[in-house]
């Protein structure tokens, strides 16, 4: 008989370490050969965590604008790494501006809420994500995109490990019960010294600009896992999908990785510059 999974934890670790292994070596391998690679990934996993999203929502009777967001989560990366931020921001605007006029051919009634949701994931999702695709984009991309992926695996180990060995507090127990203090120590002390260590090792900057990046990282890595916390309850379902053995859906993956894409990026244009 296999054993059960680890019920402190929340989810079956044997599954979730593999599952986690196997995607951090895609990346790697993604970053190592051709990096432009890494975009294709990325935007595939992006695409079906808004059809994980969308179908979520349709189970709750609000209809997404389904064609124009789709479109968007590709093209918004895309254009943000080939022509950089003025680019995404005008390829934003314009999915935006589809989207509500794409929802007029359903009449008024819901319109409100559709558009609003729909305008959420194309803002939520590839706008957000789309600061990666500039991280990415420049000289030493791949190894700024590699630190990003460190960071936040060191924030989910740090913060796994410390709460479910010590967890007693819960930050928030109403969104989030399992998510506590002791658990946000361990992802700040974890995160903040992969950072240091990446930030002098692989970037030859300062250590103290490590340091900063960990600390910020942790707290946008929290915030986004709460976020998707809440939707999800408010939305009556435990994962967004069931794609990833252990995790959930790609979406359940991607809680943490997405508001620090933008948190990443200002941090590294900040202290190592543009890079392009």
């Amino acid at each position: 008989m296999s054993e059960a999974p680890n019920i402190k934890a929340g989810r079956n670790l044997p599954a979730a370490i593999v599952s986690g292994v196997v995607l951090v070596v895609l990346v790697i391998v993604s970053l190592a050969t051709v990096k432009w690679l890494f975009g294709v990934l990325a935007i595939i996993a992006l695409i079906v965590a808004v059809h994980e999203f969308v179908s979520v929502l349709r189970s709750q009777g609000i209809h997404v604008a389904r064609t124009p967001v789709y479109v968007a989560t590709a093209v918004i990366p895309s254009v943000a790494y080939i022509w950089g931020f003025e680019a995404q921001l005008a390829a934003t605007g314009i999915s935006i501006l589809v989207v509500m006029i794409w929802r007029l051919r359903k009449g008024s009634e819901g319109f409100v809420a559709d558009v609003s949701v729909s305008v959420l994931l194309v803002a939520y999702l590839p706008f957000m994500a789309a600061f990666l695709m500039l991280t990415l984009a420049a000289d030493n991309g791949p190894w700024r995109v590699f630190v990003f992926v460190l960071l936040t695996v060191s924030n989910d180990i740090g913060g796994y490990a410390v709460g479910v060995i010590f967890g007693k507090h819960p930050i928030a127990p109403a969104i989030s019960p399992k998510k506590s203090w002791e658990g946000l120590a361990g992802s700040l002390i974890l995160q903040s010294a992969v950072g240091v260590l990446a930030f002098y090792f692989i970037f030859d900057a300062p250590w103290w600009q490590g340091l900063i990046a960990g600390l910020i990282m942790t707290v946008g890595a929290t915030g986004g896992d709460f976020i998707e916390s809440a939707i999800k309850r408010d939305l009556g379902v435990k994962d967004m999908g069931t794609i990833v053995p252990g995790h959930g859906g790609i979406m359940d993956r991607l809680d943490s990785l997405i508001p620090n894409a933008f948190v990443s990026w200002v941090l590294f244009s900040m202290f190592l510059g543009s890079g392009i």
